[in-house]
């Protein structure tokens, strides 16, 4: 479908990738990953055909004639003009159209002769359109909008807003909207999960389990990874590193790969060693002259492998804060109000000293309302909320930034802050930040809004009180910088809560979850993967109820013929009943020509579908055959079960429709 051949890449004076070689398959489910700066972005780029990018500087990149993309870059989309809703039909354009010449042409029949040739003309291109807009879907736009924006967490009064009136990340939801209902062949997705709280991630996992076509992602959410690729690229030490399985399953073999290759750059510094002593050693001696120069063309010939410096992982351990009385907070009847907006009603819960608390709920549920009435930050309106004996509060919010003094440093704000941690570790942990060399000199002023937010964190490590409140800790930090983060909350002695939408870090970290719903907090006993299962368990249970009152209506026989044979065979009949009078002959089953047309033009589609279904259960059953997880295997036989439910119906569906067609044929 699209593939990178030999392909090299320069940016700057500095190789990004060379010799570099990638097939994107058309099931292609794929990270892409490497560390900061190593050109993941430009690459995607590259691949998504970005004018900006630049051209390869070697090699090339090759893709399928017919091939749809949809590129979703990690910011900068705006769209302005048209409502939510207007802006999510655009990508309907081309069937809107067919629509619209469908009533023009429907309009047209109803004037025309039925006799004379134009009315013929009109009526094959009215078949035509029908058929195009039913094998599209095109009836049901409206509803694949509003399924789209609602799993991306859009309220159906957003639907009427106009697009400008949504910050940045509502823009991105919008854009990346618009890219799943357009459903191209391939989606280039470069960190979609972003502008996504806990909820919406969630939808589009499992929206991107079922897509039906190839994707490649970039992501620093692992758990989002682990559960929707099955093969992972690497891009490291300028070349492509492709694995089979996901992001976890990427992890240990990268670890066996660059053991493998550190082995082996001892072993060749050996010989290289080696060589050179005995080149050396005789160089002079006219008896050697031969062996010397054996030696040097074999040291020429040697391919030197090459080991780039790693980034340390850092290891940071909180100082540990004074020990707090045994109740944090307790909250009793709680209600928080803005005028008559109410935000909160009836809360009641207690913390404990060294519990680790996931704060979950919807955007707007009121969950950084909540953290703001803990830290003190604002009142309850309703109710009481006490902290308990000796607790220091500390709180991190998603515009932290707004409270450091902009003409501060980076390394001077962050000492000040840590009285007894040496400055080499502070260096360290700011690197870990993405504050490397000279950054750690410039001046928190000249940071975007992401990088102080960033520094904040690291600030609020080296000097945290025993209880800890953080609003989207992992917000624009990598991999590595949550890895450092985690490690240090779980070491660490004294009380948290926090909200986030990182699967993993909640998994990782939640020893009890409070979910924000309608106002109120319910509290969960026990970590975010138990939680995740007592609400999957509730809502299968309700499915199960909805099915149970709903199943007399929805019991169809799979053997019924398929809705497009039906209505032809029911208009056929109807047809020979009104030529006939009142006496039908049922042996007679005449259908005008528009009828027969739309059916072989099914019947068309149908031929060229069954191969296509045919060749991806092979495929399906031949990838069940390589083992690679219990996860990959269940999906792959959910995957077939569907894929053969499809062929049987398609096969089903062809059958029929070519006996009405040879019917037809027969009839006189």
């Amino acid at each position: 479908m699209l593939s990178l051949q030999n392909a090299a890449m320069r940016f700057g004076p500095r190789i990004l990738f060379e010799d570099a070689n990638w097939l994107i398959t058309p099931q292609e489910r794929t990270a892409l990953v490497g560390g900061n700066g190593a050109g993941k972005s430009t690459l995607m780029k590259l691949l998504a055909g970005e004018e900006s990018v630049g051209q390869l500087d070697r090699g090339s990149i090759e893709r399928t004639r017919g091939l749809s993309m949809g590129y979703l870059p990690q910011d900068g989309l705006r769209m302005t003009g048209r409502t939510v809703f207007e802006e999510c039909l655009t990508v309907f354009d081309s069937l809107r159209a067919m629509h619209t010449e469908l009533e023009e042409l429907a309009g047209a029949l109803a004037t025309l002769d039925h006799e004379g040739a134009e009315y013929a003309a009109v009526a094959e291109r009215f078949s035509l359109l029908q058929s195009r807009v039913q094998l599209l879907d095109g009836y049901a736009l409206d509803a694949q909008v509003g399924n789209v924006l609602g799993g991306l967490g859009f309220d159906k009064q957003d639907w009427k807003r106009n697009t400008e009136e949504f910050s940045g990340g509502w823009q991105m939801r919008i854009a990346l909207a618009k890219l799943l209902l357009a459903r191209p062949n391939l989606l280039l997705l470069d960190e979609p999960t972003n502008h996504l709280d806990l909820e919406t991630r969630n939808w589009l996992e499992e929206y991107l389990r079922g897509y039906p076509f190839g994707y490649v992602l970039i992501s620093h959410d692992r758990y989002f990874l682990d559960v929707t690729v099955d093969r992972t690229v690497e891009l490291w030490n300028k070349r492509l590193h492709i694995y089979a399985g996901n992001y976890s399953k990427y992890l240990q073999a990268r670890e066996e790969r660059r053991t493998q290759l550190a082995s082996a750059y001892r072993n060749q510094r050996e010989q290289i060693e080696h060589l050179e002593a005995f080149i050396q050693r005789f160089r002079y001696q006219a008896t050697k002259a031969k062996q010397v120069q054996s030696r040097i063309k074999e040291l020429e010939r040697i391919e030197r492998i090459e080991i780039p410096d790693e980034e340390p992982m850092v290891h940071f351990r909180f100082p540990q804060p004074p020990q707090s009385g045994r109740t944090v907070a307790a909250v009793e009847q709680a209600g928080k109000r803005y005028g008559d907006k109410e935000v909160l009603r009836q809360v009641s819960f207690t913390i404990e000293r060294g519990d680790k608390i996931a704060l979950v709920g919807k955007n707007g549920a009121g969950k950084s309302t909540l953290i703001r009435m803990l830290v003190g930050a604002e009142q309850p309106s309703s109710g009481s909320l006490k902290l308990g004996h000796n607790v220091l509060a500390e709180y991190f919010a998603q515009d932290q930034y707004k409270v450091l003094d902009p003409a501060e440093t980076l390394l001077g704000s962050i000492s000040r802050a840590a009285l007894r941690v040496p400055e080499v570790e502070l260096r360290s942990l700011l690197g870990c930040f993405l504050f490397s060399g000279d950054d750690v000199f410039k001046t928190l002023g000249v940071l975007s809004g992401g990088e102080r937010n960033r520094f904040a964190l690291a600030r609020i490590l080296v000097s945290p009180s025993n209880f800890l409140l953080l609003d989207e800790p992992t917000n624009h930090l990598d991999m590595r910088a949550k890895e450092v983060l985690l490690e240090a909350i779980e070491n660490y002695t004294g009380t948290v809560i926090f909200v986030s939408h990182d699967r993993y870090f909640l998994d990782r970290l939640a020893t009890r979850v409070l979910e924000v719903s309608d106002g109120t907090v319910t509290s969960y006993p026990g970590s975010f993967p138990e939680y995740m299962r007592d609400r999957e368990a509730e809502m299968e249970r309700a499915e199960g109820r909805v099915r149970e009152a709903a199943a007399p209506a929805q019991s169809v026989s799979m053997a019924q013929p398929s809705q497009a044979v039906q209505a032809a065979a029911s208009g056929a009949a109807g047809e020979s009943a009104a030529e006939a009078g009142a006496e039908a002959k049922p042996r007679v089953r005449r259908l005008n020509p528009i009828r027969i047309r739309q059916l072989e033009e099914r019947c068309a589609f149908l031929e060229e579908e069954i191969p296509r279904l045919e060749a991806a259960v092979a495929t399906t059953e031949a990838g069940l055959g390589q083992y690679v997880s219990a996860a990959e295997t269940e999906r792959l036989t959910q995957l077939l079960a569907g894929l053969r439910e499809q062929l049987a119906a398609a096969t089903t569906e062809w059958e029929e429709g070519m006996l009405v067609l040879e019917e037809q044929a027969n009839a006189v």
